[in-house]
């Protein structure tokens, strides 16, 4: 894939590479193609000798992102993946590549969002992030990685509040579930991560690579549950139900999902 990316921004700077979701207007949604920029430039920098951190975040302060873009018809779906967007690649490529990924938030971290904070090795937050999920009110869920490795992260009992009641959640309140590792005033979010990234640049590149893959290693087995996952997931979006959750979302209303008979 080019180097000229059209939905993300890629940045090399002193052995860090910095992925910016480029969509503010759309808070940093996903659309079809973004998936596979995003893959392209982690593989990029996550094989490159000279980088030593990768950086997610989100372009403007709104959001960091929010997941599939709204307007993208999921049962409509016809790219690379189960579900017809790499999803599963994505989340493979952040485990797979022998660098710490670091997510840097700021604003909305929701749904498709709130899953790459989650696989990040570590999440900075300003102080405006709020996370949570909304899968089960639009019609959605991520097996696998977003549930199962979330539970890991948070616990199973906040895990299954944040996917079953889909509420928000403050950047404190993030932290005190574990889901991040620092927070700052939102002015003072870049100089943190740069401070992050700078005391991962003096350690050894080999033992932090093995000690990623012994982390993995320990979760790994989720892999398969998120592929089986998506397989019965490519199945629902082609449900009433699932049909019905998006288009009550897009026409802000909301779904029926028992009718009386």
């Amino acid at each position: 894939m080019t180097s000229e990316y059209k939905d993300i921004l890629y940045q090399e700077v002193g052995g860090v590479a910095t992925i910016t979701f480029n969509r503010p207007e759309a808070m940093n949604a996903f659309r079809v193609g973004m998936y596979e920029e995003v893959i392209d430039a982690i593989h990029t920098a996550g094989w490159n000798h000279e980088i030593g951190v990768i950086v997610l975040t989100g372009a403007g302060t709104r959001a960091f992102g929010v997941g599939g873009d709204s307007s993208d018809k999921k049962s409509e779906r016809t790219g690379r993946g189960y579900i017809g967007v790499p999803v599963e690649q994505l989340q493979a490529a952040i485990r797979d590549v022998p660098k710490p990924v670091i997510a840097k938030v700021r604003g909305y971290a929701i749904g498709g969002g709130n899953v790459l904070c989650t696989l990040c090795d570590m999440t900075i937050a300003a102080e405006n992030a709020v996370f949570g999920q909304v899968g089960p009110k639009v019609g959605s869920v991520d097996p696998g990685f977003g549930t199962a490795y979330l539970a890991r992260v948070v616990g199973e009992k906040k895990a299954r509040e944040m996917w079953f009641l889909c509420r928000r959640y403050s950047a404190q309140e993030a932290l005190a579930m574990g889901l991040v590792n620092k927070v700052v005033p939102d002015d003072q979010l870049d100089a943190e991560v740069e401070r992050w990234c700078a005391e991962i640049l003096d350690r050894s590149p080999t033992a932090i690579a093995i000690a990623k893959s012994s982390f993995n290693a320990d979760s790994e087995n989720i892999k398969g549950i998120s592929n089986m996952g998506m397989a019965a997931l490519a199945l629902y979006y082609q449900t009433d139900e699932a049909k019905e959750a998006g288009n009550a979302f897009r026409e802000k209303r909301k779904p029926v999902f028992r009718k009386k008979k």
